[in-house]
Formats: structure tokens, C-alpha cells, sequence
């Protein structure tokens, strides 16, 4: 059995999975790597062994062959899933890690695909003791982990609000435009797994815990304007902040897109909401995929001038406290350094007793704050006066 496996390390992300782990991994570490292509998979362990590294064992397994997604998650510790989109390509991972009682974790965005999981596999996890550990890239570990990181320096005994501000400048994949896209043309189906998955979860007695945002002036002392963000990140906050009762008795959580000026925010809004409602209609849907192929991706250039900074203010009784999360490419390389960091956390971190569908700071919390720290990620809070 191996520590970790790496399935879908023949994409753009998986490979940049792949060589990150190859550099990262501790010395006496062992791994592989899986997908459906014997061939493919050679090219990639060629291309790590070619710089002096130590080439991973090569593991075949088939979405549509479950016995092969059995043979994959019964022979390593952590499964690590790089294969979107997920709502299409991911749940046979998934099954096999909760039935195989090992730790899973993948980089989705998709709402509705992590509802449908927790609705299917959670239990099976619950009882065989897997940990699956959804949205482990640029969603959403910046935003879990920088309120569990701003919340444990908040006093504990009174009402807890954070609002978080994101910026970036970043490039994305045709996978990644196309999940969008994909995510915005299920918005039925998403809102109908989120109301059962609220119907079989509850929420917590004796705490409230709650979002929200609005359009308008920025929370002081971050400056210009935020506009509310319908994304999954907010989701993996508040559930983090219903299981972890240090986020005190009443949490709420704001989530926005930041823009500096007001002309800024009246430029993107329009622009936004057309793809929104585009996305919506089947043969605009279309049209809009084919704006970006298959395959295409950011280059190593582009990637190197990307870039986001989260702002997230917290305020507590009267303690007011700023925390900011720096990174590089978050589409990318830094969502690669994420997901490999998370997979290795949970492999050899001493962590918290849980099981079932989690989430980052719930799983493995100061563990990998820590982590991400020391690989560049950057966390500093400090009090605002």
C-alpha cells in the first residue's frame, strides 16, 4: 500500500500535482499515479525521474470499471482526485474511497457535486472511517482556512463576524471555464441536492450560524467595494463553522468579490450576470464552450504574474482584527500546492478524530495552516485600532 495516489495526473492540474509532489514528498514517501492511459501515466513518471527524482508507481484504473477504482483506493492511504468536471467524471473516486475506508481529497467547485456526495457517501464514510475532503485548491481552502486562522484569535465567548474580500488576477483552464459553465446551467439540480443535503445535515443546538453580503462600501479598514459571491466557498465556511464550536455561539460569515473603485464594480456586474443567464440557456451554453478548447491552459509565464490576496475583517465583542491570505497562480500553481499539501497533511500530520464528508479546517485546521505557510501561502492577522 502505498501513502499517496494521485488519479487524473495526466491533466494540466493533476501534472502540476504530480511534479509538486515529486519535490515535496518526504524522502522515505512512497506514491503513484493513476488514470485510464498506461501510456500517458509513463510519460508523466518519465518526466519526473528525468529530473533525478524518483519516479511513482503507475497505477491503471477506469471511471467506468469499478473494480479498478476498488484496486486503486484499497491499495493507498489517500486518494487524491484531479478528474473534472466532477458533477460528470468524479463520483466513482469518491464511492471508492468511502467504501474503502481511506482519506480522500479533490479540487471541486461544484456545489451540487458535493451535496450529492454528502447525500450518497457520507454515511458509508462515517462507518468505515474515510475522510473526504472536498474543495481542496483556490476553492476554498483561502476562505476556510483564513477564518479558522482569524477565528482562533477572536474571544470565543461573543457573537463572530467576518467579512471576506477576494482579489485576484489569475488565467483559467478550459476544464475550469467549462465546470463554470456547467455549474451555472444545473442551478435546479444544485438547489435541489442543497435542499435535501439541509433536511437529512439539521444544524447545530444552543449556536447560530448564518451568511450573508451585500453590495456596497467594503467593511473599514479595507477600502472601495464588495459585491456578494454566489460560490461554494461560503458553503465550506458556515459548515465548518456549524462542526467547530470555537467559532462561538453566533458566527456569521460575508462573502465578496473586492473592487477598488465603484466604476470597476459597474463594469463587471453587467458582464457577469450576461454569462449567468447565458449559461442558463442550452445553445448559449454551448456557444460559450467553444470559446475555450479542450486542453488549453495558462502558461508557465502567465502563471507567474497571477496572483490573489483575501482580505477577511473580524470583529468579536471589541476585538476588530484583519487577516490576509497571499498567494501566486491560485487557479494553478497555487492550487496544485494546495491539494498535494492537503493529501499530505492527511498522511502524515497528527490531525483530528473525524470521518465523513469534511472539510479543511474541520480535518486537519492549524495542521495545515501550517503547511501552507512554510510552502509561501502567506496568513498574518493583525488588530485594527
Amino acid at each position: 500500500m502505498v501513502d499517496l495516489t494521485l488519479f487524473g495526473a495526466t491533466g494540466f492540474t493533476g501534472g502540476l500535482t504530480a511534479d509538486y509532489l515529486a519535490v515535496h514528498l518526504p524522502a522515505d514517501a512512497t506514491w503513484a499515479i493513476a488514470g485510464r492511459s498506461r501510456a500517458k501515466l509513463e510519460q508523466v513518471a518519465a518526466r519526473i525521474a528525468a529530473t533525478g527524482r524518483e519516479a511513482p508507481a503507475i497505477v491503471v484504473a477506469d471511471l467506468a470499471d469499478d473494480a479498478s477504482m476498488a484496486t486503486m483506493a484499497s491499495g493507498t492511504r489517500v486518494l487524491i482526485s484531479t478528474v473534472g468536471p466532477y458533477l460528470e467524471h468524479g463520483e466513482p473516486a469518491v464511492k471508492a474511497a468511502a467504501e474503502a475506508g481511506i482519506d480522500y481529497v479533490d479540487l471541486t467547485g461544484e456545489p451540487q457535486f458535493v451535496d450529492e456526495m454528502y447525500l450518497k457517501y457520507h454515511e458509508t464514510a462515517v462507518a468505515t472511517g474515510a475522510r473526504l475532503v472536498h474543495s481542496c485548491g483556490f476553492d476554498s481552502i483561502p476562505y476556510d482556512l483564513g477564518v479558522f486562522h482569524t477565528v482562533q484569535q477572536l474571544p470565543a465567548d461573543a457573537p463572530i463576524t467576518i467579512k471576506g474580500y477576494i482579489r485576484a488576477k489569475a488565467s483559467f483552464s478550459a476544464g475550469t471555464y467549462h465546470s463554470a459553465l456547467g455549474q451555472i446551467g444545473q442551478f435546479r439540480g444544485s438547489k435541489a441536492a442543497a435542499k435535501q443535503r439541509r433536511a437529512h445535515e439539521g444544524r447545530p443546538t444552543g449556536r447560530r450560524v448564518r451568511g450573508g453580503g451585500r453590495v456596497g462600501r467594503a467593511e473599514p479598514p479595507v477600502k472601495g467595494f464588495g459585491v456578494p459571491l454566489p460560490t461554494i466557498d461560503p458553503q465550506i465556511v458556515l459548515r465548518s463553522a456549524r462542526a467547530l464550536e470555537r467559532y462561538g455561539p453566533e458566527f456569521t460569515y460575508e462573502h465578496h468579490a473586492h473592487f477598488r473603485t465603484r466604476r470597476m464594480m459597474a463594469l463587471a456586474a453587467p458582464v457577469l450576470g450576461a454569462v449567468a443567464v447565458g449559461a442558463l440557456i442550452p445553445p448559449v451554453r454551448a456557444l460559450l464552450v467553444k470559446l475555450k478548447a479542450a486542453g488549453d491552459g495558462p502558461t508557465e509565464e502567465q502563471r507567474a504574474k497571477s496572483w490573489f490576496t483575501l482580505t477577511l475583517v473580524g470583529t468579536s465583542g471589541d476585538t476588530k482584527l484583519v487577516t490576509t491570505v497571499r498567494g501566486g497562480d491560485p487557479g494553478y500553481t497555487e492550487t496544485a500546492k494546495m491539494l498535494a499539501e492537503s493529501a499530505m497533511s492527511l498522511a502524515y500530520d497528527d490531525l483530528p478524530e473525524v470521518s465523513g464528508q469534511t472539510t479543511t479546517a474541520v480535518a486537519m485546521g492549524a495542521a495545515l495552516v501550517n503547511r501552507l505557510q512554510n510552502s509561501g501561502i502567506d496568513f498574518a492577522t493583525q488588530p485594527v485600532e
